[in-house]
């Protein structure tokens, strides 16, 4: 359960330095993970972003000493980051439904968003079908685009970017090319770390070609890995999201497996997403 462990040690890390402007970068230490794989783990088993867990228990803690305290508002908005009353009201009524003032005079009601404690369950958890191969290199073609990890922004971009791609017709023109030995259209994350911006990655929507690459698409090595192949059956975005939980809370834990860093695959074969018949893959590098 070391992965757990490290979990929970960033999730710590963040409790201890709540008032601190810390990074994703830094949190992620914690978990010997890089920043991407972290804030996607993170989002996927809690269903939101590192950014919003932080923002929430500040709030939290916020209303807390608003209605226990004598502090001005003005110093408590200070405390937790935000350099305005206005924005701190903003904030504050986002996530209670009432203003600071009306919470110090204890009108209404306060939402409260406790500490995490990562807990996994094994026992009795429904089966996964999974099967483990060594690939050489391959190459895919397609089309890609950088997206900012920060406050989420990936998941948010991800999604519009797969519906442009099926307005303009080039799921359509990836299949064509598709003669590499993976069969379907590919959504492919790779990791490129910080920069001055923050945490990026670029995503891929394409297929796996051999030969010239066509034109008005780009190209991409995927090197040589030990994959984990976990099948999926239903239904898309819910059937493959429900997956992804199986594995980064169930699967990763018990298997004594590292994800191996290189890009990961989701493979979507031709057919109904929407079916609840439809089967998909996770392509996974381990190590």
């Amino acid at each position: 359960m070391a992965w757990v462990e490290s979990l929970q040690k960033a999730i710590e890390y963040m409790e201890d330095h709540l008032l601190d402007n810390i990074t994703i970068e830094n949190i992620a230490k914690q978990a010997n993970s890089s920043a991407f794989h972290f804030q996607r783990t993170f989002s996927i088993l809690t269903d939101m972003s590192v950014g919003e867990y932080i923002r929430r228990r500040r709030l939290t803690l916020a209303a807390e000493e608003l209605t226990r305290t004598n502090e001005k508002i003005i110093d408590i908005a200070h405390k937790y980051g935000y350099d305005t009353p206005e924005a701190f009201s903003k904030a504050f009524r986002r996530q209670h439904g009432i203003t600071p003032t009306e919470a110090r005079r204890n009108i209404g009601k306060l939402k409260s968003y406790n500490r995490l404690v990562i807990q996994v369950s094994l026992k009795g958890a429904e089966p996964m079908q999974y099967k483990i191969v060594e690939k050489e290199n391959f190459q895919v073609v397609g089309v890609k685009e950088e997206f900012s990890c920060n406050n989420g922004e990936n998941f948010v971009g991800i999604p519009k970017m797969w519906e442009e791609v099926h307005e303009k017709g080039t799921v359509d023109l990836l299949s064509k090319v598709n003669n590499g030995q993976l069969k379907g259209i590919l959504g492919v994350c790779v990791d490129k770390g910080a920069s001055e911006s923050g945490q990026s990655i670029d995503y891929w929507i394409a297929a796996a070609s051999e030969g010239d690459v066509p034109e008005g698409f780009q190209s991409l090595n995927i090197p040589a890995s030990k994959w984990v192949i976990f099948e999926v059956h239903g239904p898309m975005p819910d059937a493959i999201q429900n997956v992804w939980k199986q594995i980064l809370s169930e699967w990763f834990p018990s298997s004594g497996y590292k994800h191996a860093g290189t890009p990961d695959l989701e493979v979507y074969p031709d057919g109904d997403p929407s079916s609840p018949d439809y089967y998909s893959e996770i392509w996974i590098p381990i190590k």
